[in-house]
């Protein structure tokens, strides 16, 4: 009897003959004649050039591409909108024997946002070099795996393989803003149910190499606010205490601690996903002026905000102690604001009390 995972196994081997041509790297002479040939690095490149970066993200641009793609491989297609202007594109493969689990293949429409003046190519022009590196927002993260997807379904088609479990690709649009309005709505509707999903595979970390690496848990993002509040004064006065004094000190607490996670990875005793990260993303102090900002006068606040990501191992209540007496503690005017995503819910929470521990804080907003 056939298996999710021998299905599995042969996906991921013709995934694997995708990737090598993906990426293979092609010659300046194969260039010009790859560029007119229909061919997987070419859907790629188109793919690609739709711009659906945050915060305009072009959903119905990309919807049609790849329903045009599907389409063209015989697959079923099914658009569903649980949110106005958030399209989920379903893509169904059936197989000979429907009855069985089914296997469920996922990729997000959406791409974190570009500064083009900063690229040496513009980031929505799919630009290829000689060497065959495509540079593009959303090349790793994650168009190339819906591309993948198809592409190794048009692979195993063309030797007449049917698969006996049905397949299905779900494309979710969201997902770098927390995915609510996309897969969050999806996996809670009835149209998800309906499918009798068995094995579901989704993006993981970039590979360096040709292999591709598995992952069978994810982390999970906090969003960290830090605030720190001082005497205000002229430029030419020495303060202690000042609020971008103690914000630099609550940034330099929070670089050890990232120093640390990252000093495991480095000695090879961890990969990047087993460790907690954190990374400074933006800081925001100073009192704005004219052509700038006053550079003779303290502010009263500074802020900064820190990209955090748990593992499923990490105890989310001695974090928040960490950041509560380690990284903002009050004795020093800080306060901090943490975000994340419980199911399909927004949750934020701050300076919450020693005698308030993070579980309690749960069942007193109905987890």
């Amino acid at each position: 009897m056939a298996t999710p995972q021998s299905h599995f196994r042969f996906l991921a081997f013709s995934l694997s003959i995708i990737h090598i041509s993906l990426f293979l790297s092609t010659t300046a002479t194969q260039l010009p004649l790859l560029e007119e040939q229909d061919t997987p690095i070419t859907h790629f490149q188109r793919y690609l050039r739709i711009n659906t970066a945050h915060p305009t993200p072009d959903y119905t641009s990309a919807v049609s591409f790849l329903k045009a793609q599907a389409q063209s491989l015989g697959l079923k297609t099914q658009t569903l909108e649980f949110v106005q202007g958030k399209p989920v594109l379903l893509l169904t493969w059936p197989g000979s024997n429907p009855s069985l689990p089914s296997l469920l293949l996922n990729s997000h429409l959406d791409s974190v946002p570009a500064e083009p003046e900063k690229w040496l190519h513009n980031p929505f022009s799919a630009h290829r070099t000689a060497s065959g590196a495509i540079f593009a927002r959303g090349a790793q993260d994650d168009k190339c795996i819906a591309i993948q997807y198809l592409e190794a379904i048009r692979n195993l088609k063309s030797q007449s393989f049917t698969p006996h479990r049905t397949i299905h690709i779900s494309l979710v649009p969201d997902e770098e803003i927390g995915g609510i309005d996309g897969a969050a709505k999806f996996v809670e509707s009835e149209e998800f149910n309906g499918l009798n999903v068995g094995f579901a595979l989704d993006e993981g970390q970039a590979s360096p190499g040709d292999e591709f690496r598995v992952f069978y848990s994810d982390r999970v993002p906090w969003n960290v606010k830090i605030r720190a509040k001082g005497r205000p004064g002229h430029g030419s006065r020495m303060y202690d205490g000042s609020a971008v004094e103690n914000l630099m000190e609550s940034v330099e607490v929070v670089s050890r601690f990232r120093e640390s996670q990252f000093d495991v990875v480095k000695a090879g005793k961890a990969l990047n996903g087993e460790v907690v990260s954190v990374n400074p993303v933006y800081v925001k102090a100073g009192v704005v002026s004219e052509d700038g900002f006053a550079m003779n006068v303290q502010p009263s606040e500074a802020e900064a905000g820190f990209d955090l990501r748990l593992t499923p191992t990490t105890d989310p209540e001695e974090m928040r102690r960490r950041i509560a007496e380690e990284w903002a503690p009050a004795v020093r005017n800080m306060s901090y604001e943490v975000r994340f995503l419980m199911g399909n819910v927004a949750v934020s929470f701050r300076h919450l009390s020693s005698m308030l521990s993070l579980a309690a804080f749960f069942v007193q907003v109905g987890f």
